[in-house]
């Protein structure tokens, strides 16, 4: 009978011990949590849980259009999605408010690149042609937001092209000419021709308008359907980002390696450069929410459709413990 007994409760034991290890981290569900991200900076700041994506809680899905991924989680289909800020509020406003951003993975990632390195400031584009990408999206509403709080409206051309690629070709062949490049494609420029240089950061332009906002490129949503009911899991996921963030910043060689076998970048010395000026944090809370609220309303104010025709409310922002 003792032996029965005692091999019951060795039994036990071996059952709540193999309970107490299938848990998210930091956390006690054992949800399996779907993340999708965009091929870009805004995957750089998770590529270590999706480089250990087979020994965590974790799946994630990367995808090169956001479309995509707005499908996917309206559908049900992915719980978390790093998108861009604008493209948030827009599924905000279409979802009636079935998601809350949860925090700011990306901030700026446009840089100016050039030859001529008498540009120094905004000022210095008075008269010049600008090269860039974007007509109709956030980057040509971030330039012309900048031009005209320097008081350069209709004193700076901008010239569009419809690839990265197709700037990056101008300035090779005219290195004097000036073009606005995101990031990786401004580092990848400047290491192809030893001519040209990033002449101007974006961010660091916008920080200096002091509107109390900032340049934010990516934030990470998640359904609110799945926030009500796995608030550990949403949690653990903050909590493991803004370790991600930390490793990226902190780590880059190996980040790097990372970031090239996932294909978002093609050579990891590129990506080792690059990964500096991707900006990537992780900023929750009330720094989010006036981070993020500044930069909408300037989008806003130049098209209404560009956050979806609405600014989103309050419980756009979530707080998550």
């Amino acid at each position: 009978m003792k032996r029965v007994t005692l091999r019951i409760i060795a039994f036990a034991a071996m059952l709540a011990l193999l309970a107490g290890c299938a848990k998210a981290p930091g956390s006690g569900s054992v949800t399996d949590v779907r993340v999708g991200s965009l091929k870009g900076p805004t995957s750089i700041g998770v590529i270590r849980m999706m480089h250990e994506q087979e020994s965590n809680v974790y799946s994630f899905t990367m995808e090169t259009q956001a479309d995509v991924l707005l499908s996917s989680i309206v559908s049900g289909q992915l719980d978390i999605a790093l998108i861009p800020a604008n493209v948030a509020s827009v599924l905000y406003n279409k979802t009636k408010g079935g998601i809350s951003v949860i925090d700011i993975n990306t901030l700026g990632v446009l840089y100016m690149v050039s030859g001529d390195d008498s540009i120094t400031g905004m000022k210095d584009l008075e008269g010049r042609t600008v090269y860039t990408t974007g007509a109709g999206t956030t980057p040509e509403y971030v330039l012309r937001y900048l031009l005209n709080e320097n008081g350069l409206t209709d004193k700076v051309n901008i010239e569009f092209k419809s690839e990265a690629t197709e700037v990056a070709a101008v300035l090779a062949e005219d290195p004097s000419a000036v073009g606005m490049l995101p990031q990786p494609f401004a580092t990848a420029a400047t290491l192809k021709n030893d001519a040209l240089s990033v002449v101007l950061d974006m961010t660091k332009e916008w920080d200096n308008v002091g509107n109390g906002s900032k340049l934010v490129t990516g934030v990470t949503v998640v359904r609110n359907d799945f926030l009500k009911e796995h608030p550990d899991a949403v949690s653990a996921f903050l909590k493991d980002h803004a370790s991600d963030a930390e490793f990226v910043n902190s780590d880059t060689e190996t980040a790097s390696g990372y970031v090239a076998e996932a294909g978002i970048v093609e050579k990891a010395p590129v990506a080792a450069k690059a990964i500096p000026y991707c900006n990537i944090v992780c900023i929750t809370g009330s720094e989010m929410k006036e981070a993020l609220s500044g930069y909408l309303q300037v989008l806003y104010d130049q098209d209404a459709s560009s956050v979806g025709g609405n600014l989103p409310a309050d419980d756009f922002y979530a707080e998550v413990k």
